[in-house]
C-alpha cells in the first residue's frame, strides 16, 4: 500500500449551498445531475459528426480527409490537453475551470453551428475540443472531491455509466436530428447541455483547489501534450494514410520519444511532478488504467463493426442502426450504477474480473452465432452481456484510479481516467477496424470468379463499396452483394475472436494484478467539511 502523501491537502471553497458544512442528499443529487449533463454534452460531441459526413462533404465542397479533420480534431485537442487542464483546475479551482469550459464549449458549438466553411467548422472544433479538455475531467473531480466516502462509489458509477453509454445515446439523438431536420441542428443538443449545465454549476457546484507548494509543471503538460498529439494522430490517421506512410511514422517518433521525455522528466520532479508515474508501480492505478484502456478499446472497435453490419448487411438506415446499439448502452449504465454494491460484497478486483469475463462471453458469442441470415438476433445476446461485462469493469476501475491520487490531485486523477479512455477508444477502432478490413479482403478475393475486373477491385475496398457497385455488374449483382455479406460476416469473426482473446489475456491481469478486494476505506474524520474526503492513496 502506498504512504505517498502530497506536499499540501486540497483547500475546498464552500459553494453557495453548502453554508460551509457538508452537502446533504438533496445538494449531492444536484451536483451529481449538473456534472453528469456537462459530461453528456462532451461526449455527445465526440461521435455526433459521424453521422453527418456525406452531409459536411456536400455542404462545404470537402474531401474525405477534410471532414476527417473535422470529426477527428475534436479528440485530438481533447486528448492532448486533459491533463495538463485538469492539473490547472485543481489549482485555479474546479468550479470555475467548469464554469469557464462550459461557457467555450457553449459558444464554439454556437460557431460550428452557422460555420460558412470547413476552415471555420475545424476552428470552432478545435475550440471545442480545448474546452471539452476543461469540462470532462472536473466533472469527475468533482464528484471525488466533494461526495463523500459512502456515496462516491454510486456517484461514480452513474458518471461511468454516462461516459460508457453517453456516446451511443449521442449517436442516436445526432442521427435522429440529421433525420428529420438538418445536420446543423446536430449542434443544437450539446449547446443545449452546456447551457444548462453552466445554470445549473453556477447554483449547485462547490469549489475545491489545491493550495500548490510548488511551481505548475509547464514543461510536463507541454510534453505530455506533443506525446499524446503524436499517438493519437497516428491512431487516428494510420488506417487513412497507410501505417507505413511518412507522416504517420514521424508522427509515431515524436509520440514515442515524447512519452518518454514525459516519463523521464516525471522522474525527475518526483514530487512536484505533474505525473507522478512511480504510482503507476500500485495496483489500484495501473490495474484501473490497463483495465480501461482494454475495455474502452474493445467497445470502440465493436462500434467499428457493428454499423457497418446493421447497414451494409441488414440493409438498415443510420437512425434504425443507433436505436440497434441502445440494448448494449442501456445494459452498460445499468451495471455500472450496479457495480459499486456488487465492489462492495465481493471486492472491486472480482467485480472488474466478473464484468470483464462476461464482456469476453459477449465477443465470443458474437463470433459463434453471427450470420447473415441470423440478422440482428444472431449479436443481441453477444452485445447484452458486453453491456453488462463493460458497466460492470469500467465502475471500479475508475474508482482505482482516481482513489490512487489524493484529494489535491483529483483533477489529474481524473485526466489520467479519461486519457486513458481516450486512448483505448483510438486504439481499438484502429486494431478492430484494421482486423474487420484485413478479414474482409482476405475472404472475399475467393468469391469474386466471374466479376468484371473493375467491379472486383471496387468490391475488395469494402462492403460498402461492394453494394454500390454490384447494380454495375448486371447478372451478377445479387452474387456480389451476397459475396461481401458473407465475407463480412467472416471478417467480423477474426475480430470478435482477437477481441476475445484480449479480454481474456485483461481477465488473467486483473485476477493476478488487480485492485485489491477492499471494502470502500472509512471517510477520514479529518477531512474538510465540504468533501468529508479522506486523502487516501491507492488502499484498493
Amino acid at each position: 500500500m502506498s504512504t505517498h502523501q502530497p506536499p499540501q491537502a486540497a483547500a475546498p471553497v464552500p459553494g453557495p449551498n453548502t453554508g460551509g458544512g457538508t452537502p446533504d442528499a438533496r445538494q449531492l443529487r444536484a451536483i451529481l445531475v449538473t456534472v453528469s449533463i456537462a459530461l453528456m454534452a462532451v461526449i455527445a460531441s465526440v461521435s455526433g459528426l459521424n453521422v453527418a459526413q456525406t452531409h459536411l462533404a456536400v455542404e462545404f465542397g470537402a474531401s474525405q480527409t477534410t471532414v476527417l479533420w473535422i470529426i477527428n480534431i475534436y479528440t485530438l485537442a481533447l486528448s492532448a490537453l486533459l491533463l495538463p487542464l485538469g492539473a490547472i483546475g485543481d489549482r485555479v479551482g474546479r468550479k470555475p475551470m467548469l464554469i469557464t469550459g462550459l461557457i467555450i464549449f457553449g459558444a464554439a458549438g454556437v460557431v460550428a453551428g452557422l460555420a460558412p466553411s470547413a476552415g471555420v467548422m475545424i476552428a470552432a472544433r478545435v475550440a471545442a475540443g480545448v474546452s471539452a479538455a476543461m469540462i470532462m475531467p472536473i466533472t469527475l473531480a468533482v464528484i471525488t472531491s466533494t461526495f463523500p466516502e459512502e456515496e462516491r462509489g454510486k456517484a461514480i458509477g452513474v458518471w461511468t455509466g454516462v461516459a460508457g453509454g453517453g456516446g451511443i445515446l449521442g449517436m442516436f439523438l445526432s442521427a435522429l436530428l440529421v433525420d428529420v431536420a438538418d445536420w446543423r441542428w446536430l449542434f443544437v443538443l450539446p449547446v443545449v447541455l452546456s447551457v444548462v449545465a453552466l445554470a445549473m454549476t453556477l447554483k449547485s457546484v462547490p469549489d475545491s483547489r489545491e493550495r500548490p507548494s510548488h511551481s505548475f509543471d509547464a514543461v510536463g503538460a507541454v510534453v505530455f501534450a506533443i506525446a499524446v498529439t503524436g499517438l493519437i494522430f497516428v491512431l487516428q490517421e494510420g488506417p487513412e494514410r497507410g501505417w507505413t506512410a511518412l507522416v504517420t511514422l514521424l508522427a509515431l517518433a515524436v509520440g514515442i520519444v515524447a512519452a518518454t521525455a514525459f516519463v523521464a522528466w516525471q522522474l525527475h520532479r518526483r514530487d512536484t511532478a505533474l505525473l507522478d508515474v512511480r504510482l503507476f508501480r500500485e495496483r489500484g492505478l495501473a490495474g484501473g488504467s490497463v483495465t480501461l484502456l482494454v475495455v474502452f478499446g474493445v467497445q470502440a472497435g465493436i462500434a467499428v463493426v457493428l454499423f457497418p453490419f446493421f447497414q451494409a448487411v441488414l440493409g438498415w438506415s443510420g437512425l434504425l442502426s443507433t436505436v440497434a446499439m441502445m440494448p448494449m448502452a442501456v445494459m452498460m449504465m445499468a451495471a455500472s450504477g450496479l457495480a459499486p454494491k456488487l465492489a462492495g460484497r465481493i471486492g472491486a478486483r472480482s467485480t472488474m474480473a466478473v464484468g470483464v469475463a462476461l464482456a469476453a462471453i459477449g465477443l465470443a458469442l458474437m463470433a459463434l452465432f453471427v450470420s447473415v441470415d441470423g440478422g440482428y438476433l444472431s449479436i443481441l445476446a453477444g452485445m447484452l452481456a458486453m453491456g453488462v461485462g463493460m458497466g460492470l469493469s469500467m465502475t471500479p476501475s475508475t474508482e482505482a484510479i482516481t482513489g490512487s491520487l489524493p484529494r489535491a490531485k483529483q483533477g489529474v486523477a481524473s485526466a489520467l481516467n479519461d486519457v486513458t479512455r481516450e486512448f483505448g477508444t483510438a486504439l481499438g477502432v484502429a486494431m478492430l477496424g484494421a482486423l474487420l478490413a484485413d478479414g474482409y479482403r482476405g475472404a472475399i478475393d475467393g468469391k469474386l470468379d466471374g466479376i468484371p475486373d473493375a467491379a472486383a477491385d471496387t468490391a475488395r475496398e469494402g462492403i460498402a463499396n461492394a453494394v454500390e457497385v454490384a447494380p454495375t455488374t448486371g447478372g451478377h449483382a445479387q452474387a456480389v452483394i451476397h459475396a461481401a455479406q458473407q465475407s463480412f460476416v467472416e471478417g467480423w469473426q477474426r475480430s470478435m475472436w482477437v477481441g476475445a482473446a484480449v479480454m481474456t489475456v485483461l481477465l488473467l491481469y486483473v485476477t493476478l494484478r488487480g485492485p485489491k478486494n477492499t471494502r470502500p476505506l472509512e471517510p477520514d474524520t479529518e477531512a474538510a467539511p465540504v468533501t468529508g474526503v479522506a486523502d487516501s492513496v491507492a488502499a484498493r
